[in-house]
């Protein structure tokens, strides 16, 4: 019968120090070259450890505790490993590290664990029930949960049982002052983060939501959108460097479409198709809700479409526009609005509220009908960007003034 190998070793994690300026100490367990780490929730000032004895050389009280808890994880450990060993039944360095806790299965269940099996299953979803986008927030949410979890307890991850409100509120804090991100964008993570805890919770890992209690409000946002003018004013800039007129053709392209950038980016030969009346369409489905998408496409975005022809990032990607990636994309946008001296945050959804409010609205488009183009699964998403012009306003007072002096 061959003889398990067995050993353990405590070395600091210097790569991830505390606020405090200490690093976390954490133990290797060892068997048959499998490894299993466990984070003590002990840490020491570096320059205090003595790697080649595994301890502190410090002479203060915090030092001497830690000096006891190695000594006695040791010794705790040893007892374990010949108990098993003695008794025959089989040693793994992860069954040794839940012997070790005192863990059974339900105790083992960790937080950033179970966050990582949900969002790898999402992913397999991707196109059948997940957008690509929706899964990269959930495992944004997850890394910055981490990230939290490591900075405020020195731990890479945190069991369910201990998994309470002030988490949930540190996590919101978190979010806004380490990661500045505004308070919409804070309630898409923290509504990640809810999900996976009611799935922990329907599978009794949790047995208190740790949300309760807890609200969150969504700031309105005002939309922009751009004039017909300023269309045209961008349309008619002459840019000396291509980068910058590629970025204003897909810009355009998306205006006279009202197609999200991830639509255009993936934007096929496949997706255009001719009626009986040799009209030109776009047919495709929404990478985001996997909604139909129906648009004419008019003479503007067949002229684009003409221009790149043969491009060789096109013939590459199999795609009809060479688009670059979205970062670039709206950095490359403000340069643009910066020339052409519009006063306004171009982004990649700029494009579709100009589409849907300035191109389709403001132009008699019935509200159904832009819904098709959109890809909407019904109106009242559509009503979000119904934006009242001033030119409709105008209009509108013109005739009541004519009334009253009629």
């Amino acid at each position: 019968m061959r003889r398990n190998s067995f050993g353990v070793l405590f070395f600091l994690k210097k790569n991830q120090l505390l606020k405090s300026g200490e690093a976390p100490v954490s133990m290797r367990i060892t068997v048959n070259g499998q490894r299993e780490e466990i984070r003590t929730k002990k840490s020491i000032n570096p320059s205090l450890w003595n790697q080649a004895k595994e301890c502190s050389r410090g002479r203060d009280r915090k030092s001497r505790d830690l000096n006891d808890y190695i000594e006695s994880a040791q010794i705790r450990l040893s007892q374990l490993y010949n108990e098993m060993e003695q008794s025959g039944k089989s040693i793994t360095a992860k069954i040794l590290r839940n012997k070790f806790l005192g863990m059974d299965d339900e105790d083992r269940k960790t937080l950033i664990a179970f966050f990582n099996e949900h969002n790898e299953q999402c992913r397999k979803l991707i196109g059948i029930d997940y957008a690509d986008i929706t899964v990269r927030r959930y495992e944004c949410c997850s890394r910055y949960l981490q990230e939290l979890i490591q900075t405020k307890y020195g731990e890479d991850d945190l069991l369910m049982k201990e998994v309470k409100g002030e988490l949930v509120r540190d996590f919101e804090f978190y979010l806004k002052t380490e990661k500045r991100c505004q308070q919409n964008t804070v309630i898409r993570y923290m509504k990640c983060f809810k999900k996976v805890i009611n799935l922990a919770i329907a599978n009794e890992y949790i047995s208190r939501n740790p949300f309760t209690g807890i609200k969150f409000h969504e700031v309105p946002v005002n939309k922009e959108f751009l004039t017909m003018e300023e269309v045209i004013r961008i349309s008619q800039k002459e840019f000396a460097m291509p980068r910058l007129e590629l970025v204003r053709d897909v810009f355009l392209f998306s205006i006279w479409t009202g197609l999200a950038f991830i639509d255009v980016y993936n934007l096929k030969q496949d997706h255009i198709v001719t009626d009986n009346n040799r009209n030109l369409w776009i047919r495709k489905t929404r990478e985001k809700t996997n909604n139909m998408c129906n648009i004419p496409l008019l003479s503007t975005p067949q002229q684009i479409l003409k221009k790149y022809e043969g491009h060789p990032v096109c013939v590459e990607r199999g795609t009809l526009l060479p688009v670059m990636c979205n970062q670039k994309y709206n950095s490359y946008l403000k340069e643009i609005a910066d020339l052409c001296e519009i006063n306004k945050r171009l982004s990649t959804h700029t494009a579709r509220y100009t589409f849907a409010s300035v191109i389709a609205l403001a132009n008699n488009v019935s509200l159904s009908n832009v819904a098709k183009m959109l890809g909407h699964s019904s109106t009242r998403m559509t009503q979000h960007y119904a934006k009242v012009l001033d030119q409709s306003i105008l209009k509108d007072m013109q005739k009541v003034e004519q009334k009253m002096k009629g």
